[in-house]
């Protein structure tokens, strides 16, 4: 799939700017323009509202059975088309193109995991106290909803949120990555040929503060959804509240590691370096605060950093590449300011630290230890290759370090004892727990945070929920 500019969505059509603006493309791996992206105006976001609306108005209407046939056969498009949108998808992200193909398959899993549960959205009887009343509860589409996504998962973000609402009966307005674009735009034109009805889905780029501003508080919109950043989620939020919009939320994390004495030190760290580096770091859930007990400290040290030396950092599309680049300078200089804070306050750095080469923004597989509080990367989310460990006494210490910050998204824990397991199961304050294993963001579980890392559930039937309200009826018959 050659690389082209991306359009808007909007109303079953690809279209520029009515304004004609776009913003530039620029490719990870060596910070060079690639294409462009349209840049939507306020006229544009007009239109996507009437659209939405009428989009709705359809597709409400439409049955459920009807409904999955089409989100199902857009599943088989993304999956028959799998090479070509990952490629895409790493040109403009970086990613390694085995991480892209997962990502593009995922999107297919949750199409079909949603679409499959969009069948069985029911309600219930309520049986009543006389025999001449009949009531019901019934639960209908919430209404035109509007999803802001991340530029990290360009196309799954996008799905966790365009796949509830469709199988809900509900119309969406997605604001899509601009770092990111092509990917997405793929996902909407295997949508369109599925059959989907025009209006039922768009996809806008701009300006994120304009859009949010336009389309959270309009009268039509009565669902958002984002994730990202914790102080745009509470500012979007309280927005959203102010007009009593339905939110779901999905922010960030800085997730705890607790490694008990007991722990298969192998495994652990094999899985580990795996979940550390993806998307070289820059995933909400990756791990981060490794919280290591004191006698097993080394010994895991050891192991972790010699996996993080061996992995092979390159381009997303090379043969081989385990860890693509940063996605911009930007992100690059944040990761960096983190690490030199941290050791001009007593960490020591065991490996990395540093760019790589002199094109693009490479940054190595970073692992501190000796972290205290006092250091910045401890309190704010890294979001880049960065693991901080420290050792722990006893397993109270663990929890209360990992329960410190107001975040509360992803959290791992490794150890052979189900006491420990369960403990830490009851005792960490997240809202996904993964004990010895990285099992967390399948489409059939729950995946949201507590806390300042949001509200609100994208993954398993709790996702529908929220585009759905509940309505109740009682009829007395004669």
């Amino acid at each position: 799939m050659r690389y082209t500019d991306t359009k808007l969505f909007i109303g079953g059509e690809w279209t520029d700017a009515s304004d004609g603006k776009t913003l530039e493309i620029a490719n990870p791996v060596n910070g060079e323009v690639i294409g462009a992206v349209a840049h939507a105006s306020r006229s544009d976001l007009e239109k996507a509202v009437e659209a939405v609306v009428e989009g709705f108005n359809i597709w409400s209407a439409t049955s459920a059975f009807e409904r999955y046939k089409v989100i199902r056969k857009a599943a088989s498009l993304l999956r028959e088309r799998v090479e070509d949108i990952a490629r895409l998808l790493t040109t403009d992200e970086g990613k390694p193109l085995t991480e892209s193909r997962m990502e593009v398959n995922s999107c297919a899993d949750l199409l079909d995991w949603f679409a499959e549960e969009g069948r069985r959205t029911y309600g219930r009887v309520v049986p009543s106290r006389s025999v001449t009343v009949q009531q019901y509860a019934l639960k209908e589409p919430v209404g035109p909803a509007v999803g802001f996504t991340p530029w990290n998962f360009p196309m799954s973000q996008i799905v966790r949120k365009l796949g509830p609402a469709l199988s809900a009966g509900c119309s969406i307005i997605i604001k899509g990555p601009e770092e990111a674009p092509a990917a997405p735009a793929a996902l909407f034109r295997c949508l369109e040929e599925a059959g989907i009805p025009a209006g039922v889905v768009n996809l806008v780029f701009g300006n994120p503060a304009e859009i949010s501003e336009f389309l959270v508080p309009h009268p039509a919109i009565r669902k958002v959804s984002f994730t990202g950043s914790v102080p745009v989620g509470k500012k979007l939020a309280s927005l959203a509240g102010l007009h009593m919009k339905r939110v779901t939320m999905e922010l960030g994390g800085h997730a705890p590691v607790i490694i008990a004495d007991d722990a298969n030190i192998d495994a652990a760290t094999t899985a580990l370096i795996g979940s550390k580096y993806r998307n070289a770091g820059q995933v909400c859930i990756s791990p981060t605060r490794f919280l290591i007990q004191s006698t097993v400290h080394d010994q895991f040290v050891e192991s972790f950093v010699r996996k993080a030396e061996a992995l092979k950092v390159g381009d997303g599309l090379a043969d081989g590449t385990q860890m693509g680049p940063l996605i911009n300078e930007r992100r690059r200089n944040a990761v960096e300011e983190l690490i030199e804070d941290a050791v001009s306050k007593g960490a020591k750095l065991e490996t990395g630290g540093e760019r790589i080469g002199n094109s693009g923004y490479f940054f190595a597989p970073t692992v501190l230890t000796g972290v205290t509080t006092e250091m910045r990367a401890l309190n704010e989310e890294p979001f880049g290759p960065v693991a901080l460990v420290r050792s722990f006494a006893d397993l109270d210490e663990a929890l209360a370090e990992a329960n410190r910050l107001p975040f509360g998204l992803g959290s791992y824990a490794w150890t052979t004892s189900s006491n420990t397991a369960r403990r830490i199961a009851h005792g960490i304050q997240a809202g996904m727990v993964s004990v010895n294993h990285v099992g967390l963001g399948l489409p059939e579980t729950p995946y949201g945070g507590v806390k300042d890392s949001g509200y609100g559930y994208e993954g398993g039937s709790e996702a529908l929920d929220a585009y759905t309200n509940i309505r109740f009826v009682t009829h007395e018959t004669n």
